[in-house]
């Protein structure tokens, strides 16, 4: 997917304008001018702070956003996403080309989607619960 980006000194009111327009409410990635990443502003960041006191939103992105994001490269592979999202709790994570150059992101909906389009039998075949046994039948 296109990741939403911003240039920095963009105002943090400009910025939760972005996410509320993308309608998937997740992440902001601030980009030079030539597209190099420089930082995020995710929900969390947004939740954890803005909400939580009193804040400018005509401040610049910078005050909020995480500087060096963990980011993929093109050649990674999604085991490696998934190891990125599970040890550092991301919900979407940015690719970068090997200039470090914003390209994409990789949000776990992408990722499901993708092993299920790739896995159809595997996945939709499966019990719910194996191990879970009914003690009456569901239904009205």
């Amino acid at each position: 997917r296109q990741p939403v980006s911003v240039l920095p000194g963009t105002s943090l009111a400009e910025c939760l304008r972005a996410i509320q327009r993308t309608g998937t409410g997740d992440s902001v990635f601030v980009c030079e001018p030539d597209g190099h990443l420089t930082g995020v502003l995710t929900e969390r960041d947004i939740f954890a702070r803005i909400v939580g006191g009193q804040v400018d939103l005509s401040q610049p992105v910078e005050t909020l956003m995480t500087t060096d994001p963990h980011t993929l490269d093109l050649d990674q592979t999604i085991l490696d996403a998934i190891d990125l999202m599970q040890t550092g709790r991301y919900r979407n994570v940015p690719l970068v080309d090997a200039d470090g150059q914003l390209v994409g992101v990789v949000r776990q909906s992408d990722i499901i989607k993708y092993l299920a389009e790739s896995f159809p039998e595997e996945l939709l075949n499966l019990p719910p619960r194996p191990h879970q046994r009914m003690t009456a039948p569901e239904g009205a």
